[in-house]
């Protein structure tokens, strides 16, 4: 059944709450008067309802179409090696390591990022001294401040790395010409904080009309992340451990159930951004009767069905899906869900005979040709239950399918990583390995390698915007990207690329305004 989602959205009076009031200096006090309609942090966080506007505005974000419902793709899972985009372009560019400090397509993904951390700055400053008001739900809200905050500056980290640590609204801060860029163990310090603070703030659900808002099991998910990329895996491990005991989160019987919008806010999940199919169109924003669907599909969409350049899959990461079997000796069915490819080959996995499949249950000869070799993705397309023809069906924005972010999946990964990194080749670590597994009828390890982990997350988690992450936390995009060239053949391979360009350039007109401040190394 569909779930019901809230519809993070905020109006323009809001905007102007967070942002404050423009003073105008003029020698003429009558013109130098604050019109007193105008509303004002001052004067708008007065409510319990007004704390539930103010937080909903700080989800906003994330549906604006520079963020998840487009644009973060090419900041994520484009840069990774999985992916080959086709052609050039400015949106495409910071994959084969030629992105630009006045690239508009990474700052509008900057831009949209610190937008959230503001929001969350204001809810965070603000709802505590709304006096009435419930003080459960103002603690939750706050707590949703919080993990919206670290939230985003986890994914402004692990893009940019050398940032500026803003931490109350604007309107509190004299010159934000004269915040400087914080060293990346600062930054990881108050996402630590942050994610601590919504732990203990945050409820472990919400009412149904209210599905999708952050809980405490994903702020505990998430804090174990931000262990894990920092190499503390004592306390990695037992953040994860706090999730796997909960009673809280299982792994879905049928694996595709996880990308489809009829099974959306499920077991599965500790959050997923909402989006929403409404029939509203356009350049997507945070605002009211602006689209806020799944407009990135296209962008993984095969050709033919899509109107974007979008991109081919790298053989290597097929061969590696195919290199083992399942219990009945049949290909992980993971495999249909995440790509479409040249198959006749079937897997029966959930009552169900898997079959290599794009829109309207096309097989790859007739979408195609019977000798083609390009592979392409399937995983988000939703083909099989939401009866679209292509992945622009219903207009630019025309999906609704929920973009999963922390999986339980990923947490029994992350888990069985970080006790490989204490322990070696545990039986608690080969456990959560194994779950994984079962749950694609794949055979059990007996033991395990760090390799067996890195491979275990590309088939469970490709196009997640995990890979590319994975890698610059392990250390490896150089040696595994840089140095192989094919793997962006389809664009400008990576001869572009310095050393300093696993992270993105900072957007060049912030770097202007602000003396404090240098540029990523590299650019």
């Amino acid at each position: 059944m569909k779930k019901t989602k809230i519809k993070v959205s905020i109006t323009a009076l809001l905007m102007l709450a967070v942002v404050g009031v423009l003073n105008i200096n003029c020698s003429e006090d009558k013109l130098n008067q604050v019109n007193p309609n105008s509303i004002t942090p001052s004067s708008f966080w007065k409510t319990e309802s007004d704390a539930t506007k103010g937080i909903y505005g700080a989800y906003a974000p994330f549906t604006h179409i520079w963020y998840y419902t487009r644009f973060e793709i090419f900041t994520s899972d484009y840069r990774d090696d999985v992916i080959n985009g086709f052609n050039t372009s400015e949106r495409t560019a910071v994959g084969y390591f030629s992105g630009t400090p006045d690239s508009n397509a990474t700052f509008w993904v900057w831009q949209a990022m610190f937008q959230g951390v503001a929001r969350a700055n204001e809810v965070i400053f603000r709802v505590p001294q709304i006096e009435e008001m419930d003080a459960t739900l103002r603690d939750n809200i706050t707590g949703e401040g919080y993990f919206i905050r670290a939230f985003n500056y986890f994914n402004l980290l692990n893009s940019w790395r050398n940032l500026p640590l803003i931490t109350v609204p604007t309107s509190e801060i004299p010159d934000l010409t004269a915040t400087p860029q914080e060293d990346p163990s600062v930054i990881w310090a108050q996402i630590e904080s942050d994610l601590q603070q919504a732990q203990n703030l945050l409820p472990a659900s919400w009412p149904a009309d209210q599905e999708g808002r952050v809980t405490s099991g994903a702020a505990t998910g998430y804090l174990g992340k931000a262990y894990l990329y920092q190499g503390k895996y004592a306390e990695a491990k037992a953040e994860f451990q706090k999730v796997m005991t909960s009673g809280q989160y299982q792994l879905m019987d049928d694996y595709a159930h996880n990308f489809t919008e009829e099974f959306e806010n499920n077991a599965e999940s500790l959050f997923e951004i909402q989006m929403v199919s409404d029939g509203n169109g356009g350049w997507g924003a945070d605002r009211n009767n602006s689209g806020k669907g799944s407009a990135y599909q296209p962008d993984l969409a095969p050709v033919g069905y899509t109107n974007q350049n979008t991109m081919r899959v790298n053989q290597w990461a097929l061969d590696l899906f195919l290199d083992e079997q399942t219990i009945n000796g049949e290909i992980d069915p993971r495999t249909f869900t995440t790509f479409f490819w040249n198959t006749e080959e079937t897997t029966d996995y959930q009552s169900k005979t898997l079959r290599s499949r794009t829109f309207e249950s096309t097989s790859y000869a007739d979408a195609f040709s019977p000798t083609g070799t390009n592979i392409y993705g399937n995983k988000w397309q939703d083909w099989e239950f939401n009866g679209k023809s292509q992945s622009l069906d219903g207009g630019w924005h025309g999906a609704g399918n929920n973009l999963r972010m922390m999986r339980y999946a990923d947490v029994l990964l992350m888990f069985a990583e970080a006790e490989f990194m204490l322990n070696g080749s545990t039986q608690a670590a080969l456990d959560a390995i194994n779950a994984v597994r079962a749950r694609a009828d794949m055979p059990a390890h007996v033991s395990i390698t760090l390799q067996d982990i890195e491979d275990e997350r590309i088939k469970e988690l490709t196009f997640e915007r995990s890979r590319y992450f994975d890698l610059l936390r392990w250390g490896r995009v150089k040696s595994r990207i840089v140095d192989n060239p094919d793997l962006k053949s389809e664009s400008a391979g990576t001869t572009a690329y310095k050393p300093g360009r696993e992270y993105i350039a900072i957007p060049q007109n912030d770097i202007d305004r602000n003396p404090l401040w240098s540029q990523n190394e590299g650019y």
